[in-house]
Protein backbone atom coordinates (compact mmCIF):
# COMPACT_ATOMS: atom_id res chain seq x y z
CA UNK A 1 0.00 0.00 0.00
CA UNK A 2 0.97 3.74 -0.42
CA UNK A 3 -0.20 6.82 -0.01
CA UNK A 4 -1.53 7.03 -3.40
CA UNK A 5 -4.11 4.40 -2.58
CA UNK A 6 -4.93 6.62 0.17
CA UNK A 7 -5.79 10.00 -2.03
CA UNK A 8 -7.38 8.41 -4.40
CA UNK A 9 -9.87 7.12 -1.85
CA UNK A 10 -10.47 10.27 -0.38
CA UNK A 11 -10.76 11.79 -3.74
CA UNK A 12 -13.61 9.22 -4.63
CA UNK A 13 -15.52 10.07 -1.12
CA UNK A 14 -15.13 14.06 -1.81
CA UNK A 15 -16.28 14.14 -5.19
CA UNK A 16 -18.95 10.63 -4.49
CA UNK A 17 -17.64 9.52 -8.17
CA UNK A 18 -15.09 7.52 -9.29
CA UNK A 19 -15.61 9.60 -13.25
CA UNK A 20 -15.25 13.00 -11.37
CA UNK A 21 -12.38 11.91 -9.04
CA UNK A 22 -10.55 10.63 -11.69
CA UNK A 23 -10.65 13.77 -13.43
CA UNK A 24 -9.77 15.38 -10.87
CA UNK A 25 -6.49 12.96 -10.02
CA UNK A 26 -5.71 12.93 -14.08
CA UNK A 27 -6.19 9.43 -13.80
CA UNK A 28 -8.45 7.16 -15.93
CA UNK A 29 -11.27 6.03 -14.82
CA UNK A 30 -10.27 2.15 -14.89
CA UNK A 31 -6.43 3.03 -13.20
CA UNK A 32 -8.65 4.68 -10.42
CA UNK A 33 -11.39 1.46 -10.28
CA UNK A 34 -8.15 -0.75 -9.55
CA UNK A 35 -6.38 1.49 -6.82
CA UNK A 36 -9.69 1.01 -4.84
CA UNK A 37 -10.04 -2.47 -5.13
CA UNK A 38 -6.10 -2.72 -3.98
CA UNK A 39 -7.01 -0.54 -1.01
CA UNK A 40 -10.10 -2.17 -0.15
CA UNK A 41 -8.31 -5.78 -1.31
CA UNK A 42 -5.70 -4.86 1.61
CA UNK A 43 -8.19 -3.61 4.30
CA UNK A 44 -10.37 -6.84 3.23
CA UNK A 45 -13.42 -4.80 3.45
CA UNK A 46 -15.81 -3.05 0.75
CA UNK A 47 -15.28 0.82 0.84
CA UNK A 48 -17.78 1.89 -1.83
CA UNK A 49 -21.04 0.69 -2.97
CA UNK A 50 -20.50 1.22 -6.92
CA UNK A 51 -24.08 -1.03 -7.91
CA UNK A 52 -26.28 2.18 -7.78
CA UNK A 53 -25.71 5.36 -10.25
CA UNK A 54 -24.51 7.08 -7.39
CA UNK A 55 -21.71 6.06 -5.65
CA UNK A 56 -21.77 5.49 -1.78
CA UNK A 57 -19.12 5.25 0.95
CA UNK A 58 -19.93 1.90 3.21
CA UNK A 59 -20.06 2.17 7.00
CA UNK A 60 -16.61 0.73 6.59
CA UNK A 61 -15.94 3.39 4.22
CA UNK A 62 -16.91 6.56 6.22
CA UNK A 63 -15.38 4.73 9.23
CA UNK A 64 -11.81 4.97 7.50
CA UNK A 65 -12.65 8.63 6.13
CA UNK A 66 -11.38 10.72 8.78
CA UNK A 67 -8.76 8.42 9.54
CA UNK A 68 -7.75 8.83 5.65
CA UNK A 69 -8.13 12.34 5.59
CA UNK A 70 -5.82 13.01 9.32
CA UNK A 71 -2.94 10.15 7.89
CA UNK A 72 -2.69 12.20 4.50
CA UNK A 73 -2.61 15.79 6.26
CA UNK A 74 -0.09 14.33 8.36
CA UNK A 75 2.11 13.79 5.63
CA UNK A 76 1.78 16.47 3.98
CA UNK A 77 2.05 18.63 6.64
CA UNK A 78 5.98 16.37 7.08
CA UNK A 79 7.00 17.22 3.63
CA UNK A 80 5.97 20.81 3.28
CA UNK A 81 9.35 22.79 2.78
CA UNK A 82 7.37 26.13 4.71
CA UNK A 83 7.37 24.33 8.30
CA UNK A 84 11.05 22.93 7.87
CA UNK A 85 11.47 26.32 10.60
CA UNK A 86 8.52 25.08 12.84
CA UNK A 87 5.09 25.85 12.10
CA UNK A 88 2.31 27.44 13.14
CA UNK A 89 0.31 25.44 15.87
CA UNK A 90 -3.77 25.90 14.48
CA UNK A 91 -6.51 25.77 16.55
CA UNK A 92 -9.72 25.32 15.50
CA UNK A 93 -13.34 25.79 16.28
CA UNK A 94 -17.08 25.47 15.20
CA UNK A 95 -18.29 28.67 15.86
CA UNK A 96 -17.30 31.72 18.62
CA UNK A 97 -13.97 29.75 19.87
CA UNK A 98 -14.02 30.50 23.56
CA UNK A 99 -15.98 33.42 23.52
CA UNK A 100 -14.83 36.45 25.68
CA UNK A 101 -11.40 34.46 26.62
CA UNK A 102 -10.34 34.29 22.64
CA UNK A 103 -8.24 37.59 22.45
CA UNK A 104 -6.71 36.96 25.71
CA UNK A 105 -5.41 33.60 24.87
CA UNK A 106 -4.31 34.40 21.55
CA UNK A 107 -2.56 37.81 23.03
CA UNK A 108 -1.05 35.93 25.89
CA UNK A 109 -0.32 33.16 23.36
CA UNK A 110 1.81 35.61 21.47
CA UNK A 111 3.37 37.34 24.40
CA UNK A 112 4.66 34.06 25.58
CA UNK A 113 5.45 32.26 22.51
CA UNK A 114 6.56 34.82 19.85
CA UNK A 115 8.31 32.09 17.14
CA UNK A 116 5.42 29.91 17.08
CA UNK A 117 2.29 31.82 16.06
CA UNK A 118 -0.88 30.73 16.73
CA UNK A 119 -3.33 30.45 13.67
CA UNK A 120 -7.32 30.17 14.89
CA UNK A 121 -9.53 28.64 12.12
CA UNK A 122 -13.13 28.21 11.76
CA UNK A 123 -13.90 25.16 10.48
CA UNK A 124 -17.62 24.54 9.86
CA UNK A 125 -17.23 20.88 11.20
CA UNK A 126 -18.40 18.60 14.27
CA UNK A 127 -14.93 18.44 15.26
CA UNK A 128 -13.75 21.72 13.84
CA UNK A 129 -11.09 20.03 11.10
CA UNK A 130 -9.82 17.52 14.15
CA UNK A 131 -11.30 14.17 13.09
CA UNK A 132 -9.82 15.20 9.39
CA UNK A 133 -6.10 16.57 10.38
CA UNK A 134 -6.95 20.22 10.01
CA UNK A 135 -5.91 21.37 13.06
CA UNK A 136 -3.97 20.26 16.21
CA UNK A 137 -6.71 21.53 18.87
CA UNK A 138 -10.22 22.11 18.40
CA UNK A 139 -12.87 24.08 20.69
CA UNK A 140 -15.25 21.45 21.03
CA UNK A 141 -19.22 22.06 22.49
CA UNK A 142 -20.45 18.38 22.43
CA UNK A 143 -18.67 15.11 23.35
CA UNK A 144 -16.37 13.00 20.45
CA UNK A 145 -15.89 9.33 20.33
CA UNK A 146 -13.09 9.43 17.96
CA UNK A 147 -9.97 6.90 18.82
CA UNK A 148 -6.81 8.41 19.40
CA UNK A 149 -8.43 11.54 20.89
CA UNK A 150 -8.16 13.44 24.49
CA UNK A 151 -9.79 16.11 25.67
CA UNK A 152 -9.78 18.59 28.39
CA UNK A 153 -12.72 20.29 30.30
CA UNK A 154 -12.28 24.24 29.92
CA UNK A 155 -15.74 25.60 31.46
CA UNK A 156 -19.39 25.55 31.44
CA UNK A 157 -21.27 28.52 28.92
CA UNK A 158 -24.78 29.27 30.00
CA UNK A 159 -26.95 29.69 27.41
CA UNK A 160 -28.64 32.39 25.89
CA UNK A 161 -31.61 32.92 23.88
CA UNK A 162 -31.52 34.84 20.87
CA UNK A 163 -34.49 37.17 19.27
CA UNK A 164 -34.55 39.81 16.80
CA UNK A 165 -34.31 43.09 18.39
CA UNK A 166 -37.51 44.12 17.24
CA UNK A 167 -39.04 41.19 18.60
CA UNK A 168 -41.70 41.60 21.87
CA UNK A 169 -39.39 39.36 23.03
CA UNK A 170 -36.55 41.41 23.19
CA UNK A 171 -37.61 43.55 25.51
CA UNK A 172 -37.91 41.13 28.44
CA UNK A 173 -35.31 40.41 31.15
CA UNK A 174 -34.75 36.18 30.46
CA UNK A 175 -36.24 33.94 28.93
CA UNK A 176 -37.76 30.32 28.95
CA UNK A 177 -37.46 27.29 26.62
CA UNK A 178 -41.71 27.55 26.97
CA UNK A 179 -41.14 31.30 25.79
CA UNK A 180 -39.55 29.98 22.13
CA UNK A 181 -41.71 27.09 21.66
CA UNK A 182 -44.69 29.16 19.52
CA UNK A 183 -41.23 30.21 17.65
CA UNK A 184 -39.63 28.88 14.71
CA UNK A 185 -36.25 27.92 15.88
CA UNK A 186 -33.01 28.55 13.45
CA UNK A 187 -30.97 24.67 14.23
CA UNK A 188 -27.57 24.22 13.11
CA UNK A 189 -27.70 20.31 12.76
CA UNK A 190 -23.98 20.14 11.76
CA UNK A 191 -22.04 22.04 14.17
CA UNK A 192 -24.82 23.62 16.68
CA UNK A 193 -26.01 21.61 20.48
CA UNK A 194 -29.48 22.90 19.93
CA UNK A 195 -31.74 20.39 19.39
CA UNK A 196 -35.27 20.08 20.19
CA UNK A 197 -34.53 17.48 22.48
CA UNK A 198 -33.86 20.45 24.83
CA UNK A 199 -37.34 21.03 25.37
CA UNK A 200 -39.80 18.40 27.46
CA UNK A 201 -41.21 15.92 25.39
CA UNK A 202 -44.31 16.91 23.13
CA UNK A 203 -43.34 20.32 24.15
CA UNK A 204 -40.78 21.43 21.35
CA UNK A 205 -41.14 24.49 18.85
CA UNK A 206 -42.99 23.27 15.77
CA UNK A 207 -41.26 24.51 12.89
CA UNK A 208 -37.24 24.55 12.64
CA UNK A 209 -35.50 26.52 10.18
CA UNK A 210 -32.45 25.02 9.10
CA UNK A 211 -28.67 27.06 9.01
CA UNK A 212 -25.14 25.64 7.72
CA UNK A 213 -23.38 28.15 9.88
CA UNK A 214 -23.52 30.82 12.66
CA UNK A 215 -23.56 33.66 9.81
CA UNK A 216 -26.75 32.22 8.44
CA UNK A 217 -28.02 31.61 11.70
CA UNK A 218 -27.64 34.95 12.92
CA UNK A 219 -28.77 36.47 9.48
CA UNK A 220 -32.32 34.68 9.83
CA UNK A 221 -32.96 35.49 13.48
CA UNK A 222 -31.79 39.26 12.40
CA UNK A 223 -34.16 38.84 9.43
CA UNK A 224 -36.81 38.05 12.20
CA UNK A 225 -37.56 34.25 10.33
CA UNK A 226 -36.65 32.64 13.40
CA UNK A 227 -35.54 32.78 17.29
CA UNK A 228 -32.31 30.75 18.29
CA UNK A 229 -30.25 28.96 21.35
CA UNK A 230 -27.02 29.87 21.58
CA UNK A 231 -24.21 30.27 24.74
CA UNK A 232 -22.82 33.23 26.08
CA UNK A 233 -19.46 32.95 23.96
CA UNK A 234 -22.10 33.42 20.60
CA UNK A 235 -23.08 37.11 22.23
CA UNK A 236 -19.01 38.29 22.91
CA UNK A 237 -18.03 36.82 19.80
CA UNK A 238 -21.03 38.12 17.80
CA UNK A 239 -22.41 41.22 18.80
CA UNK A 240 -25.19 42.53 16.45
CA UNK A 241 -28.10 45.27 17.27
CA UNK A 242 -30.46 43.46 15.04
CA UNK A 243 -30.20 40.99 17.89
CA UNK A 244 -31.00 40.37 21.45
CA UNK A 245 -29.30 38.13 23.53
CA UNK A 246 -31.36 37.03 26.93
CA UNK A 247 -30.63 34.56 29.62
CA UNK A 248 -32.59 31.53 29.36
CA UNK A 249 -33.23 30.83 32.96
CA UNK A 250 -34.62 26.66 32.26
CA UNK A 251 -31.70 25.30 29.62
CA UNK A 252 -28.53 23.66 31.09
CA UNK A 253 -25.40 24.78 30.20
CA UNK A 254 -22.92 23.49 27.47
CA UNK A 255 -20.03 22.33 28.96
CA UNK A 256 -16.56 23.83 26.44
CA UNK A 257 -13.91 21.07 25.69
CA UNK A 258 -10.15 21.33 23.98
CA UNK A 259 -9.48 18.36 22.03
CA UNK A 260 -6.30 17.10 20.32
CA UNK A 261 -5.08 14.10 19.22
CA UNK A 262 -2.62 11.29 20.99
CA UNK A 263 0.40 11.77 20.55
CA UNK A 264 -0.15 15.13 19.24
CA UNK A 265 0.43 16.74 16.21
CA UNK A 266 2.20 19.79 16.85
CA UNK A 267 5.25 20.01 19.87
CA UNK A 268 3.15 22.51 21.40
CA UNK A 269 -0.26 21.05 21.89
CA UNK A 270 0.33 20.86 25.75
CA UNK A 271 1.08 24.34 25.93
CA UNK A 272 -1.91 25.82 24.27
CA UNK A 273 -3.82 23.37 26.62
CA UNK A 274 -2.41 24.54 30.09
CA UNK A 275 -2.64 28.42 28.64
CA UNK A 276 -5.79 28.02 27.44
CA UNK A 277 -7.25 26.09 31.04
CA UNK A 278 -5.12 29.08 32.95
CA UNK A 279 -6.32 31.95 30.35
CA UNK A 280 -10.60 30.42 31.16
CA UNK A 281 -9.97 30.07 34.75
CA UNK A 282 -7.91 33.28 35.52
Amino acid sequence: MELRHLRAFLAIAEEGSITRAAARLRLTQPALSRTLRQLENHLGVRLADRSTHHLALTPAGRALRDRAAAAVAAVDDVLDPAHLGGRAIRLGHAWSALGGHTVTLLRRWRQQHPHTPLELLRIDERTAGLARGRVDVAVLRQPVDLPGIRTQRLLDEPRLATVPADSPLAGRAALTLADLVDQPIAVNAATGTTTLELWPAGRAPATVVPVANTDDWLAAISAGRAVGVTTAATAAMYPNPAVAYLPLTDAPPVTVLLAWREPPGHPAVADLVALARDTVRG
